[in-house]
């Protein structure tokens, strides 16, 4: 399994998806500090402690590469059944199964990974940051601290999972932009920020949207036998 592993990442270039993921990390710096100087242009405060700072890195992220993994699995999977490609390696003597569980598996380590560095990343220089401009108020206590980590922790494997979902979809007629535009839509609905809250904060919801991605790769990685390419 590793080896089809580091098969997939050979094969599609993931070091162009690690640049995108650098990139992706320095425009949401670039959005934090826009929106830490939005009280001096109209009067309001964004970042009125530390808990708001984390909570809206939280949202860029997961928003961020929850597309990034449907791009993904658009390249790995949805493009080889819609090109047809998938068809060789079928021919090769390792099961079906193994084949897509491997490329969804890439999926979700490397959305994982992205998403527990880019948040350690982002706070971290979020906090070296406001050391020096003092624009967040209040303490950061080690309690606050050790409840970001759990968080993170939690965010990234439901994410990672969550990112699954929009597989049902580009699965149907083997459609790239419905696999983004569903992946668009899951990140509009759960991660919007409304004065601070966002549907990912009601703990089940995440829980059962990552135990339904999960079930969309089982069943996809179940089913592979019973699919025809013509």
């Amino acid at each position: 399994m590793i080896k089809l592993m580091k098969l997939e990442l050979r094969k599609f270039k993931i070091m162009g998806y690690i640049r995108v993921a650098a990139i992706a990390n320095v425009i949401i710096f670039g959005f934090m500090m826009l929106m830490s100087y939005t009280p001096e242009l109209d009067g309001t405060i964004v970042f009125r402690d530390y808990n708001a700072v984390f909570s809206m890195i939280d949202v860029f992220v997961r928003g961020t590469f929850i597309i990034l993994a449907a791009v993904l699995v658009g390249r790995f999977v949805i493009d080889e059944f819609n090109s047809k490609t998938i068809t060789v390696l079928f021919m090769y003597p390792i099961k079906r199964h193994k084949i897509i569980a491997a490329k969804l598996l890439v999926v979700i380590l490397f959305t994982f990974v992205c998403c527990v560095i880019s948040m350690a990343f982002l706070s971290a220089l979020y906090l070296i940051f406001n050391s020096f401009t003092h624009i967040v108020s209040g303490e950061l206590t080690m309690t606050l601290v050790m409840q970001q980590v759990v968080k993170l922790g939690f965010n990234a494997i439901s994410s990672s999972f969550m990112a699954l979902i929009p597989l049902y979809f580009g699965m149907r007629k083997y459609s790239l932009p419905t696999t983004i535009v569903s992946s668009v839509i899951l990140v509009m609905v759960t991660c919007s920020n409304n004065g601070g809250f966002n549907l990912n904060d009601i703990i089940i919801i995440p829980i059962l949207l990552a135990l339904l991605g999960a079930f969309i790769g089982y069943m996809s990685i179940r089913k592979i036998d019973q699919i025809d390419i013509n």
